[in-house]
């Protein structure tokens, strides 16, 4: 009997943690008065749309991460709009619109380089919405209500809708408070929110690194015990919120919350090895504070360069240990890179482009060490030499290269021809590491060539 009833609310419980959100089905309606919008902010386009589909009978709102950053005065990267128009309604309304997208249905609809991404309001609750075996929405496109739409997004400070035509935000679950707050709070049960989308777990991590906000306790608690579940998100899709994470302009931040979190461990093997590394910990937290800075002032990035500064203490890790079982210098470290970019394809899916400029980053640190006769000035001629010489100045300033090493090409990057060929001429007159390896590797036979070591 007592096994039965115990049986009985452990089963009422669990259905309750199951679930959704409660539904407010009337927003909280806030005036500009209140919320202090400029709507100067928002770029024409984004207003053109929802005015567009405002005129033709529909519902249509700014939504999403561009609200919440407007609240906080920080400029949007993205305008995104939500609408009671179905996707091929909205395409109708536009002369360059395409539906994309199969796990959720959206449109682009183009202005110039300029896109704008449109999603239609989802249903709540979906008999037909596809899952895996552990819970995780692989495609959803029953269209439903406003209310029901805000219910489904993640956080409470990212389910705000802006009329840009009134100047009004629409607030269904006090993200507003919130945000006033500095609080991070998902809408409704955090676990079934994760099993959802256990990418929510990463962007919960971002958001409050991001905003310098506090993860609620209730949003918190599940992601330790959760984390394997990222296992189930596809390479692909890892990568673009990794990408997110690394070039938020805050990503040291953001990678000591993955750790605090748990979230680290599989996720990346190069989060697993290094950070655990002393030498590879400073390189890699050297690399990111400066992607920090360059993001902050406005500056490009280029993510070849940020994934090979964070992959590189692997790729030398396997580069010494085939030398150590007598490989050739050359080959060995291009069949490291070949061994840590298989290992890491299963679990992120660097995109082809990326991984080609990584390989020459890497590939360009041993010929940087080759500074008489000719090389040096060949070196002049390649494509990513500047983003191998940056890299080497990166090791210079984690004191794993010589800083002789970097400040003599900082001398021959900026020197005059005449300059250069002093340069190399007293470098060749000092004996560098590898100025008389070429000749006797030339007249050695077999074995006895030397070579010279791996950078440490």
């Amino acid at each position: 009997m007592i096994k039965r009833l115990v049986q009985k609310v452990s089963t009422l419980f669990s259905r309750s943690l199951a679930r959704p959100a409660r539904v407010r089905r009337e927003p909280k309606r806030i005036p500009v008065a209140e919320h202090g919008i400029d709507r100067n902010r928002v770029p024409r386009n984004a207003v053109r749309v929802c005015e567009t589909l405002q005129k033709a009978g529909h519902r249509a709102y700014i939504v999403g991460g561009a609200v919440r950053d407007l609240l906080l005065g920080v400029t949007p990267k993205d305008f995104d709009v939500a609408t009671d128009a179905t996707p091929e309604q909205v395409k109708s309304h536009f002369r360059r619109a395409i539906i994309i997208g199969r796990r959720f249905r959206l449109v682009h609809v183009m202005f110039g380089s300029e896109t704008i991404e449109v999603s239609t309001f989802r249903a709540l609750d979906n008999p037909e919405r596809q899952t895996d075996e552990h819970g995780r929405v692989l495609a959803d496109n029953l269209f439903g209500a406003q209310h029901e739409d805000a219910a489904r997004r993640d956080f409470t400070i990212n389910a705000l809708y802006y009329d840009p035509l009134t100047e009004t935000v629409l607030d269904y679950h006090d993200g507003v408070k919130d945000l006033r707050r500095k609080r991070l709070r998902i809408i409704g049960d955090p676990e079934t929110r994760y099993r959802e989308d256990p990418v929510r777990m990463l962007r919960a991590v971002r958001f409050a690194a991001k905003l310098g906000f506090q993860i609620d306790e209730a949003t918190r608690e599940p992601i330790r015990r959760m984390a394997p579940l990222i296992e189930n998100v596809p390479a692909a899709r890892l990568f673009d919120e990794m990408l997110k994470l690394l070039t938020s302009g805050h990503s040291v931040a953001c990678i000591m919350r993955l750790r605090a979190e748990g979230l680290h461990h599989g996720l990346l093997p190069l989060l697993d090895v290094i950070l655990e590394q002393p030498a590879g910990e400073r390189f890699v937290m050297l690399a990111l504070s400066r992607t920090d800075e360059r993001v902050q002032t406005g500056k490009h990035i280029a993510p070849g360069f940020l994934f090979a500064t964070l992959l590189w203490h692997e790729v030398l890790k396997r580069w010494k240990e085939r030398e150590a079982r007598g490989e050739h210098r050359i080959p060995a470290l291009d069949a490291a890179i070949d061994d840590v970019l298989e290992a890491q394809t299963e679990k992120l899916a660097i995109q082809r482009r990326y991984t080609s400029d990584m390989r020459e980053i890497w590939m360009l640190q041993p010929r940087f060490e080759r500074r008489t006769g000719r090389a040096p000035f060949k070196l002049l001629e390649h494509l990513r030499l500047r983003a191998g010489y940056d890299f080497l100045v990166l090791r210079c300033a984690a004191e794993e290269a010589p800083a002789e090493l970097g400040e003599w090409w900082t001398g021959f990057m900026h020197a005059t021809d005449a300059e250069r060929e002093q340069l190399v001429a007293a470098a060749h007159a000092s004996g560098v590491p590898g100025a008389g390896a070429r000749r006797r590797r030339r007249r050695g036979r077999g074995g006895g060539a030397a070579r010279t070591a791996a950078p440490q």
